[in-house]
Parts: C-alpha cells; structure tokens; sequence
C-alpha cells in the first residue's frame, strides 16, 4: 500500500503557513508499513484540486487530504471530490444535527454557510470530527463511476485550462480519506477514523526508520563509502539528506512484520557504522553538543573553556543550549578585536603582527590562553574571515583557524569553509566541536 499526502490552502502555497500535517502523516503512515509516494501542496482553486486529485490517484492506493472543508467560499475540496466522482454533494442530516448541536451549546445561531460542511458526495461516508466543525469524507474512486466532467490530464500532457475538460484515463482504483485542515482536528481525526482502518488494511506491515548523522566530509564521499549500502533497490533503503554541513543516513526497512522490519534495520545500522565508523557522531535527534556533553561527563572532572573571535559566542551558545553543561563548561572568552586577544587571553602583539589575527600561532594562543584562565582541561579556539568583506587572495573569505589545547600539548588547523556567513560561522562551530569530540576518542580525524 502506498500513499499521497496533499494538502489544501493558499496560505501554504504562499508560504503563509508551514504544511505540517503532512510530516506527521507521514511518519503515521510508516508505522504500519504504507509508504508514501509524494506531498502535494494545491491552493484554494477547485480545478488544480480536481487535478490533483485524479493525478494523484493514478499513482497511489491511498490518498490523503487534508484542508478545504470550512464553510467559506475559498473552501472547495469537497465541491472537487464531487466533480471528480461525478457525483452531487448530499446533505448529510446525522452531521447536520451535529452542526446545530455544536452552536446551541455556544448559544449562537448556525450561520447558513455552515450548512455545506454537511454536504457530502453521494457514494461517500461522513467521517465525524469531534473536535470542530468540519465533517472528514471517506470515499472510493471507482474508475467506472468517474465520469467525463473531472478534470483529467494525462501525464505526458499540458495541464488543462480556461475550464477545458479532459476524459478520465480509467486505470486505477484509489481509497480517499478528507480531513480538516487544523492540525488539531486532523489527528484526532486520523487516530481515532482513519488509522484504524488503514491498519487493517496494511496486515502488519511497518516500515522502521533510523538517522544516523556525520560530520566532517561531503555528501559525495560519504556516498562513496557507504558503497553498495545506497543501491535504490536495496531494502533497507539507505538515503543521505544535508543540513547545516551535517550530512544525515536515512535507514528506512520496509517488511512484512515487526520482527523482520527491526531485524533488518539493525542489519544496515551495523553495516552503515562499520562503512563510516567514527564519521558518525550520533542518530536521531542527538546534535554534535548533545554528543560532547555526555562524552565529558562521562570522563569525570573534565571541562571545556572557548576563546571566539569570528564566531561571536555561537560555540558557547551551542555547548550552552545542552541543559546540564555548566557540569563541564563554565568560561568563554569573546575577543573579536586583536586588543581583547591580547588583554583577556595573553595573545602577544609581536605575534598578531607577524603572522595576522586568522592564523594556527595566534589560534593556538587564544587556546592556551583560554585553557591557562579557565584552569579547563580542554580549550577550543577559533579565529577566522566570516565574509563577505575581509578577505585577501592568501586568505580568502571562509579561511578559519580553530585550535584545540589539552592537557600536555596543543594543536591547530586551518580550514576553507564555503558557502555565506551564517554558514561559515556554523561549520566553524561544528567543527571545533568535532575536533574536541575526535581528541576524546583517541583518534585522528579521517578529513
């Protein structure tokens, strides 16, 4: 069984409103094993739903909507299932009842326009909503009943316009469910209507999911490594997504029943973390601090100290954002100009003159510098050119020098990073994490 989410509304077209119904639908939907195929987002024009609507049913058993059911003029979604059906919408008096119920209770007339949201195709179900007023609609799309009013354009065709009407192409057979579009009402609505009916549905069937997260090279090369893990006809499947450098493992196991589903994850994790090895850090929603945090912790008496110059506190931020890091992190140090280097970290004028502010030496400085004051075990430093002016051809824009001292020794690199200030500034603070985080493990960095 597999399945198509599209969702109803201006405001998400627009961009008005983020389409969150669909993230959670999805994640419902592989729980009992039905995959989905797309997310389509429609505005609040009755013929790009009708269109949508036939398209997407060639493609899928189930499809899913939500939006479109209020009783103003720009709500339409079930004017288009109607259309698409080639069936008249219906009054339904049970949901009726329910409506004038619903306004007694407020002492409060039913306004006349709230009579459409008890219309119905013919051939529907009502499905009830017991947290507004918005009735879901449960319906089937026959290829024999529809008929040549719906909207209907082959897939290797131009859209349809000016109202030009297109024959059905009668091929597929697709179960529709109609929910609200408040993100509220649609999950007590879907948990309580339509879940359970799409279980049964699905004989057992689950699809398990896992992320795993590394950091530190590309997209391209861990690709590579990975090797014959990422084959698209494998299952698991094995998917790589980017965000903020951190390049992510999508696991998803698609079987026949939990124990095979789990047993076959499991399976690939393994594979995955002997391909990549310490290349990943964490999984799920654990973020490079998260990791640091439970790995000082579980060295006890260890702290941290940084000393930031182009990242302007954001390192201290992200350890900072970790509840429970004043166990381990207790001083910063923001000298963005050269005088704070020297007045608050000891950084020698000879040596910002001799080798500039965005160099290993001066790095290495702040770093002991930081580790001497805060009396830390470790001291993570970074000195650097976020961009966009700043840069010269020796060192361009996106040149950072990060430092890490520990007990005994020091250490620095130099890294280009590209991309705009934001991200410089983000990979910058990653990466010293990353650093400090391959020092704890005893190895050296594959990068």
């Amino acid at each position: 069984m597999n399945a198509i989410i599209l969702s109803i509304g201006d405001e998400l077209v627009l961009g008005q409103t983020v389409d969150t119904n669909s993230a959670w639908l999805s994640q419902k939907l592989a729980a009992i094993g039905c995959g989905v195929v797309a997310h389509v987002t429609v505005a609040d024009d009755q013929s790009a739903i009708e269109r949508a609507i036939c398209q997407a049913a060639r493609q899928c058993d189930l499809l899913l909507i939500s939006g479109g059911l209020g009783p103003t003029a720009d709500d339409l979604t079930r004017q288009a299932l109607a259309a698409v059906m080639n069936e008249p919408l219906e009054l339904n008096e049970q949901w009726l009842g329910e409506l004038e119920k619903f306004f007694a209770a407020r002492n409060r007339p039913m306004p006349e326009a709230n009579r459409i949201q008890a219309m119905i195709p013919r051939t529907a179900t009502m499905t009830f909503n017991t947290a507004g007023t918005a009735a879901g609609i449960e319906a089937a799309l026959d290829p024999k009943k529809i008929g040549s009013g719906a909207i209907f354009p082959s897939p290797h065709a131009p859209p349809a316009s000016g109202g030009e009407k297109i024959a059905p192409d009668p091929i597929f057979s697709c179960r529709v469910f109609v929910m609200p579009g408040v993100p509220r009402e649609m999950k007590i609505m879907f948990e309580r209507s339509v879940l359970p009916a799409l279980r049964e549905k699905s004989g057992g069937a689950v699809i398990f999911s896992r992320t795993l997260h590394t950091f530190g090279l590309g997209e391209s090369a861990i690709a590579e490594m990975l090797g014959d893990l990422m084959r698209r006809d494998r299952n698991p499947s094995v998917g790589t997504t980017v965000s903020g450098g951190i390049v992510s493992l999508r696991i998803n196991a698609r079987f026949g029943s939990v124990a095979e589903a789990s047993e076959q994850l499991e399976q690939t994790v393994a594979s995955s973390r002997e391909a990549l090895g310490a290349l990943i850090f964490g999984q799920e929603d654990e973020s490079l601090q998260v990791v640091i945090g439970r790995m000082l912790k579980a060295a006890p008496g260890s702290t941290v100290a940084t000393a930031e110059s182009c990242t302007g506190g954001l390192l201290g931020k992200m350890i900072t954002d970790v509840p429970g890091s004043s166990a381990y992190y207790s001083y910063g140090w923001i000298t963005y100009a050269n005088q704070a280097k020297q007045e608050l970290l000891g950084v020698q004028r000879v040596l910002l003159d001799q080798c500039g502010a965005v160099s290993e030496p001066v790095a290495l400085a702040m770093a002991n510098g930081a580790r001497d004051r805060a009396r830390s075990t470790f001291a993570l430093a970074i000195s650097g050119i976020a961009g966009p002016d700043g840069g010269t051809p020796d060192k361009p824009v996106g040149t950072v020098c990060i430092a890490l001292a520990h007990p005994g020794d020091a250490h620095a690199r130099t890294f280009l990073f590209p991309g705009d200030r934001e991200f410089i500034r983000e990979r910058s603070a990653k990466m010293a994490l990353t650093m400090l985080r391959y020092h704890l493990l005893g190895q050296k960095a594959p990068f």
